[in-house]
């Protein structure tokens, strides 16, 4: 029961300290996090745009942003746009099954233990962070909504576009 207090204060205070800087003006840019999980250094990508995704394969809107994510890699990968998707399934068996049904060709990565989706405040599925080529995140989406997708790929163009 503890851990559980624990896991639900921290979230709500992820959530609510970047809220009431939004409403009071301020702006928080985050560093993201060096190395979230061991075969994933986000230093390497220094100088890349990211776009790091927080996955399930139970989530249904996953299924849709895969295809999405895929279009914009091959859009602006040329123009320095790197895709990295995170699978927080503790069952792998079922990452792998839809896997086989996506056939994404951008990076993936497996945190079964949610040590990394729980570093980044991950509290939403999809929930997709755009990293900057100074490693800083710049835009954080949660969950997939069609309406949104022009927005999302308007800050992917002016990521890319900076240099």
């Amino acid at each position: 029961m503890y851990k559980l207090v624990s896991l639900l204060l921290r979230l709500t205070l992820r959530v609510r300290l970047p809220l009431l800087a939004a409403l009071l003006g301020l702006a928080v840019i985050p560093l993201a996090p060096a190395a979230t999980l061991e075969q994933l250094d986000l230093d390497a990508y220094r100088g890349k745009v990211v776009l790091l995704d927080f996955w399930a394969s139970w989530c249904g809107p996953c299924k849709e942003s895969f295809p999405w994510m895929q279009r914009m890699e091959q859009r602006f990968g040329d123009r320095g746009l790197v895709v990295i998707a995170v699978n927080v399934d503790h069952d792998r068996a079922l990452a792998e099954q839809f896997l086989r049904t996506q056939q994404p060709r951008f990076a993936i990565h497996f945190d079964p233990r949610g040590l990394a989706a729980e570093r980044y405040g991950v509290n939403a599925m999809p929930s997709s962070f755009y990293i900057d080529r100074g490693g800083k995140i710049r835009y954080t989406h949660l969950g997939f909504v069609a309406a949104e997708r022009e927005d999302a790929e308007r800050q992917l163009s002016a990521l890319v576009a900076e240099k």
